[in-house]
């Protein structure tokens, strides 16, 4: 088994190794994106909590509209065709490799059953992030490259687990996922925390859950969104459970996915038997990974309330792309709703469009860039050890022993002596 870590600002060179890069897990404006955590933000925000408790109450006074964060949500921007493109064209353009992209919607197929009709995408895989309910926490799996033939019956069925979980039939869905050689299952950022139970319950949780039922799981992945703290935490966790790490870009906005995966395969089934039988993945981590991260989140944000004047009517506004609950509980979008936005939702925009002032953005860069050390991604090699779920719950009666390749002990101790970087693994 053989995992490795590479920084395109790094190693410019990588790439020429390789026959094409797979871009993994970015979303369309079919995934429904929840909003509860403006609640929780505003929260440990006075003046935030108090202009959402005064709006609240108007819209309650005026419309009889029970403001819920909950049952509200956003959509990206981009519609499928769009997304393809963008992650296809940094591959081909800025890699000069073939591409190969897997759009994953939340709970949704959608998009690719779409894009497998335009002659320019029709080899796209159907994929979903399923939303995994387990124990008290949720999780997201990345499953890629369902059958033609057989999609939408399973889209339905990951569906039903996720409105009414059940350990024991989780257990069977994610068998018969294993059972089909090309299909790829991938624990999407596993350190993320998103129920809120705390992270230590979380990653007790995490623990549990790839005992119970790692042995389905074919790769852990390192995000581009989220934090090198946390994705240093999944280079641990892959040490601990005897896995290998790839790559998950996570995309919502404008930007292309921050990492990507180098490959020898010819297609997509190729790139996954790479993966499952092979044991082989190498992630890129490309140069916007190196951006501050806050930065990159502001970003995103404007990428989102960016109006958009050659977009379909219904969808190039913000509040044409975010829904919530009428007075009689049909969802509908706030430009419906409403005559024009709160006036602090207006001044918080107007704050963030002005990112897109060239000074502004070189002064907000040098604001959240932190100093960091060098980091260095060596190898070594040693035994593969007994997967810790066959020592703890004994599901396979033996395992083979083999030689690896793995950048583990040398990474998680270069970088536990590194200072803390939340934006980048240089």
């Amino acid at each position: 088994m053989q995992s490795r870590l590479t920084c395109l600002w790094k190693d410019p060179s990588a790439p020429k190794e390789h026959r094409a890069a797979v871009s993994l897990h970015s979303h369309t404006n079919h995934s429904k994106e929840g909003l509860s955590f403006i609640a929780e933000y505003a929260a440990r925000q006075p003046l935030l909590n108090w202009a959402l408790t005064t709006y609240s109450r108007r819209a309650y006074t005026r419309g009889a509209i029970t403001v819920d964060f909950k049952k509200a949500y956003w959509t990206p921007p981009l519609l499928p065709l769009a997304a393809f493109r963008l992650e296809r064209d940094q591959i081909e353009q800025n890699l000069n490799m073939a591409a190969m992209v897997s759009l994953t919607d939340h709970d949704n197929i959608d998009a690719p059953m779409h894009l497998r009709v335009v002659p320019e995408s029709n080899a796209v895989p159907i994929s979903v992030e399923w939303t995994v309910p387990f124990k008290d926490a949720v999780f997201h799996l990345g499953v890629h490259n369902l059958k033609d033939t057989a999609a939408q019956r399973t889209a339905a069925q990951l569906a039903d687990y996720t409105e009414y979980p059940a350990i024991e039939r989780l257990r069977d869905i994610l068998k018969m996922l294993h059972d089909d050689p090309e299909v790829l299952v991938v624990f999407n950022h596993p350190m993320w925390d998103l129920a809120h139970i705390g992270k230590a319950r979380h990653n007790c949780t995490v623990h549990d859950f790839i005992a119970e039922l790692g042995m389905f799981i074919h790769a852990f992945e390192l995000s581009g969104v989220r934090g090198w703290e946390e994705n240093r935490a999944v280079l641990d966790l892959a040490e601990k459970w005897n896995q290998l790490v790839i790559s998950g870009g996570d995309r919502h906005g404008m930007e292309p996915n921050a990492v990507l995966n180098l490959t020898n395969a010819g297609n997509f089934p190729e790139f996954i038997d790479e993966v499952r039988r092979k044991r082989h993945s190498h992630v890129l981590f490309m140069p916007q990974y190196a951006h501050p991260y806050t930065l990159r989140v502001f970003q995103s944000l404007l990428d989102t309330i960016r109006e958009y004047p050659d977009r379909p009517k219904g969808s190039r506004c913000w509040d044409e792309r975010v829904f919530h609950p009428d007075r009689n509980g049909e969802v509908r979008s706030l430009a419906e709703m409403w005559a024009k936005p709160p006036s602090f939702v207006t001044a918080f925009f107007a704050a963030v469009h002005m990112l897109e002032i060239p000074s502004v953005r070189d002064a907000a860069r040098m604001a959240f860039a932190k100093p960091h050390e060098e980091m260095q991604f060596s190898l070594e090699k040693r035994q593969e050890a007994q997967g810790p779920w066959n020592e703890s719950r004994a599901l396979h009666s033996s395992r083979t022993h083999s030689t690896k390749s793995t950048a583990w002990p040398t990474l998680a101790a270069n970088l536990r002596r590194s200072r803390e970087n939340e934006g980048s693994p240089s």
